[in-house]
């Protein structure tokens, strides 16, 4: 796994690795889905080369706070709407450093 940098994410990448940290942390929302109702929010993370929202649901939340410098693994690139966002996988995730 390579580390990757904002600046050379694509919308077809998986298994993202990725340092950095959550300039923005908005409240979360909840929404339905087949799980039930859950938390997500959409952070924006940055690094050195330009920044890039960030989707974070339940426990990935309540992680990290808004200013800390993390280390993403794990993680893929999808296009949503016309914005393209970081997603941390099931098998992924977010750790503060």
């Amino acid at each position: 796994m390579t580390e990757h940098t904002v600046e050379n994410l694509t919308p077809e990448d998986d298994e993202v690795e990725i340092t950095g940290k959550i300039s923005e942390l908005p409240k979360p929302r909840a929404v339905s889905t087949k799980y039930g109702q859950k938390k997500i929010t959409v952070a924006t993370f940055e690094d050195e080369t330009g920044s890039i929202g960030l989707t974070l649901w339940e426990e990935e939340i309540d992680s990290i706070n808004e200013g800390s410098n993390v280390k993403i693994t794990g993680a893929y690139v999808r296009e949503w709407g016309n914005d393209v966002q970081l997603n941390i996988s099931r098998d992924g995730k977010i750790e503060a450093q």
